[in-house]
């Protein structure tokens, strides 16, 4: 019973994530499997890839109905990284667990560092300079982080999207959805080859939780300030960076 409540309340607070931030949901799905629930980082982030795959196919729905999606330039972006996240994902099951929990606490606290620092409005001349090749490398790079660390890599599709692409942080919320649902499960192909089976007396009640909690946290993005709840978010990253680091070194 208490497995079966720890895993409703992680997954409430992932869904909240991916459907209020466009991403971030994996960052705290990783270290809740692991701390809380008991799984190795392994098994972690192969469950992961199916939670956050599961949620953000629904929190793109949501947010495709608002017309914050846009298809065309977002599968041409989840389309790069497509090969990458595949290659990664087998990779991962030949990485020390240690090393893995060791990348995913740097990249943690790199993500919330980026949500902490002040917005920059990139200006048009820059934006304008993004062609395909740039596009093509964020793509890619997004589907390598994906398919080795099992995250959907929504906390960098977002700033890419704006950045790179010159999308509105809307439309970058709402696309990085598509872009997230496309390389977890690229990712997770492979996984489930190479590593145990999931545990689904967890994963189940841990992914319903998640996609009711995305229905939520697109309304509650409605109504509150993103940048509110950008620091919120940053700065539980910055503490589950810092348990998995001491425990990564230990």
């Amino acid at each position: 019973m208490t497995t079966l409540i720890l895993a409703l309340a992680a997954g409430a607070v992932v869904g909240l994530a991916l459907g209020g931030l466009g991403g971030g949901g994996s960052m705290l799905a990783v270290p809740a499997l692991v701390y809380l629930l008991g799984f190795s980082p392994a098994r972690a982030t192969t469950a992961s890839l199916l939670i956050v795959a599961a949620t953000s196919l629904t929190g793109l729905v949501a947010h495709a109905r608002a017309g914050r999606v846009r298809w065309r330039t977002g599968a041409l972006f989840a389309a790069a990284g497509l090969p990458a996240a595949a290659a990664a994902g087998a990779l991962s099951a030949h990485v020390p667990s240690a090393l893995l929990t060791a990348a995913f606490a740097v990249l943690a606290a790199l993500a919330a560092w980026r949500m902490l620092a002040p917005r920059r409005d990139a200006g048009e001349e820059e934006r304008s300079a993004a062609g395909p090749a740039r596009s093509t490398a964020a793509g890619a790079g997004l589907g390598a982080v994906t398919g080795l660390l099992g995250v959907g890599g929504g906390f960098l599709a977002v700033p890419a999207l704006v950045s790179v692409l010159a999308f509105t942080m809307a439309e970058a919320v709402g696309t990085s959805l598509l872009v997230i649902t496309a390389n977890s499960l690229a990712a997770l192909v492979p996984r489930l080859g190479a590593t145990a089976a999931i545990d689904w007396a967890v994963a189940a009640p841990f992914t319903g939780a998640a996609i009711l909690g995305a229905w939520d946290g697109k309304r509650l993005a409605d109504r509150l300030s993103g940048r509110t709840l950008q620091k919120a978010f940053a700065f539980t990253l910055l503490g589950v960076a810092g348990l998995m680091l001491v425990t990564a070194l230990h």
